[in-house]
This record gives C-alpha cells, structure tokens and sequence, in this order.
C-alpha cells in the first residue's frame, strides 16, 4: 500500500522537474494535473506566448505519454482529427484500412479550438466524455489515460466560433494563465535567450500509475457537510438572478468533489478540506455560469461571482 507521503513526494518531483522547463504557472500546472487525476478535460484560457504548449508536452514527457497536437483552422474537418478510411493495395486487391488520427493519443492539446467550426468541434465530443471515436459504422477505443486540452485566446474573437454549451460543459476546469512577474519574465528571458540546451527531464509517472492514481482519488472520503457544501454552491448559480442568468448543471457538483479530492492527494492528505473547495470552484464553475446584464454592466466577472456565493454559503 502506498503512503500518503510517497504520493506527495511523487508530486512533488513531478513539480520540480516541470519546474526545470516552466517558469512559475505553479497553480496552473497543479490544475492540469487535477484534471487528469480526475480522468477529465480541461480549457486553458491565455495570452499567447505563456508556454501553454510548452507545458502540456513538457508533462506528456514526465508521465511517458504520448502527446498530440491539433491546430484548429476554420477549414479543418472532422476526418483530420478522428482518421479516416484510405484505400490501400494488399495481397493484389485493394482494401479500406482505417488510419488514425492526432486524437489516437494520450494527451491532446487542441489548440485555439474556436477556431474551428462546431461540426468540427462536436468531432471532439465523443472522445472527450465516452473516451471513442466513431468513424462510419466502426467504433475505436481511445488508449487510456486520455486527456484532451483545448486552448482558447481571450482577445483575438475575429474568426471564431463560441464552444457549445455542452462541449464546454464536457471541460473540468477552465484554467486561465496570466503573464509572469517580472522576476519570472527575467528568469525565461535568461534561460531561453541565453542558452540552447534543452534540459534533461526523469520520468516520473506512466500510464499505470495514473491509472491507478485515477482510481485511488475517487477512494478518498469527503465529508457529509463539505459534499452539501459543493451541492449548496452549485445549486446557488441556478437560484436567484442577481448577477447569474444561467447556473452549472449537477456535472459541476460531480466536478467540483473529485477536484477537491484530487487536490488533497496531491497536497498528500486523505481527506477533503473546505480550503480544497475554495481552490477548485473557481476553475469548475467559471465557463458553466452566464452572468445576466446587470453583472456584466457593473463590471462583475464570473470569478467575481463565485467567490460571493461562497462567502455566502459557510
């Protein structure tokens, strides 16, 4: 049986190596290790230039999984992300032979997703929540662990095309990055622009142990009064219309207890505090509620509105 303290020495190096590549995004680093702990997608909102990328394939490297990249164009298809059929020369006939696409991997980062158009988009869906891809009347198992992260710019909106509410529904989190300290700026200026070398990363984790991580989150208990809590927070964005016009469905409260637990076992406790609550409504709710126009006229952000709810509810 492994102990609470392995887990979190395992954490702990996977951190520090990712910490060789990376400078700072600690929080957003932790969160996509959330979601995947969770078996679940995340949406990762920033700037361009803030090593999204870069981080993704960086905890690809350390978790030995394969990683897969799928830059969203308006004129990308469906067939160029789930594979199509190719018609092939074999013992003197021809036949059909299925050839995969980027999404046969273990992570995918999907980049500036509303770029594409939402047939493509939707193309996504059925390997995010049932973890398969259908192509004609044959249906693929995607290779576990099978994560999907998807990238959206916050300030470029020409040419794009809003994820739909049940496609953004399928993300955990929506993570959003902001640009580093000036120390932070200082230190990747000095690393990226003054040396070559690509630093030489461990291993830490692979795809057993994930798996197995997977499982062992859902095993931690929560208590009867933090779980009312998560549902009492939930339910508050669908009552009253004082700055939320649409609440999260009960995919959120399911959402917002696994992340809670996730995040104890990384921080190596056994059990959910009201602090891991706090951290994960933020990311769990914010792409799940629309504000009404008396919010949205007062300046008010989603964040903003989450964070009342939970003063409100102790």
């Amino acid at each position: 049986m492994v102990s609470l303290e392995q887990f979190k020495r395992t954490f702990d190096a996977l951190f520090k190596e990712v910490e060789k590549v990376i400078v700072g995004q600690r929080e957003v680093i932790e969160q996509m290790v959330i979601a995947m702990l969770c078996d679940s997608n995340a949406l990762l909102e920033g700037y361009p230039g803030l090593a999204k990328t870069l981080a993704v394939r960086t905890l690809a490297e350390l978790m030995d999984l394969e990683f897969s990249r799928i830059q969203s164009t308006p004129d990308l298809m469906p067939s160029d992300i789930t594979g199509t059929y190719v018609l092939q020369e074999q013992g003197g006939k021809r036949v059909f032979k299925f050839q995969q696409g980027p999404v046969f991997a273990n992570i995918i980062l999907a980049d500036e997703i509303n770029r594409a158009t939402p047939k493509t988009q939707s193309a996504l869906l059925e390997a995010m929540q049932e973890k398969q891809v259908t192509v004609g009347n044959e249906t693929f198992q995607l290779d576990r662990p099978f994560f999907v992260l998807a990238t959206q710019n916050p300030i470029e909106q020409e040419g794009t095309y809003p994820l739909p509410e049940a496609q953004s529904d399928r993300f955990l989190f929506k993570i959003k990055t902001n640009y580093p300290s000036i120390e932070e700026e200082e230190e990747i200026v000095a690393r990226y622009a003054e040396s070559s070398k690509h630093p030489k990363l461990r291993k830490v984790l692979n795809k057993d142990s994930i798996l197995a991580l997977q499982q062992y989150v859902r095993q931690i208990p929560v208590s009867k009064d933090i779980r009312n809590r998560a549902v009492k927070v939930v339910a508050a964005t669908r009552k009253g219309k004082t700055l939320i016009e649409y609440g999260a469905s009960p995919r959120a409260s399911i959402g917002l207890i696994m992340a809670s637990k996730a995040r104890a076992l990384i921080h190596g406790r056994n059990h959910v505090r009201n602090e891991d609550l706090n951290e994960m409504a933020l990311p769990v709710l914010r792409h799940r509620i629309i504000l009404n126009f008396e919010a949205e006229r007062k300046g008010i952000s989603t964040d903003d509105a989450i964070k009342e709810i939970l003063k409100q509810i102790k």
